[in-house]
């Protein structure tokens, strides 16, 4: 089952049981992946859904950041909601103990020395770790290791 089937069927679940959040979370999602196949006219794969899904989720980060300074805790807690059933479409994210292990492979196989290898490192590792650990993560674990 593809991931649009998934949150088609997820969709018409959460109506059904009356799940306002899980329901306008999916709907949000649905609604991102509509506005990319309309405007590029191309049918999106499951990964580059789970980029928007990805996407929402940060973008869903950054609001909480600002409603926080603003005092305004019922939609900081409307916005983690969404990230919770946003996050139920996205691959077991990796333990730090995993991702660190997995950036010891790629700074290895990239000869990467010194913090000024960074590029060839997180070029090499966004695509090894795409969906599965978010670039903030991969970007901390880089410097941590070539520091």
């Amino acid at each position: 089952m593809s991931l649009k089937e998934q949150l088609k069927a997820d969709l018409k679940d959460a109506m059904r049981a009356k799940e306002l959040v899980k329901r306008d979370s999916i709907r949000a999602i649905n609604t991102m992946i509509k506005q990319i196949e309309v405007d590029e006219r191309k049918e999106l794969s499951d990964e580059d859904i789970l980029k928007l899904i990805q996407k929402g989720i940060k973008q869903r980060e950054e609001a909480i950041i600002q409603y926080k300074e603003a005092s305004r805790d019922e939609l900081v807690q409307k916005e983690q909601e969404q990230i919770d059933v946003f996050k139920l479409y996205l691959p077991k994210q990796l333990t730090d103990e995993e991702l660190e292990a997995g950036m010891k492979e790629v700074i290895a196989e990239v000869g990467a020395q010194t913090i000024k290898d960074m590029g060839k490192v997180m070029g090499a590792a966004t695509k090894k770790f795409a969906g599965v650990a978010d670039g903030k993560r991969i970007n901390e674990m880089v410097k941590k290791l070539l520091a």
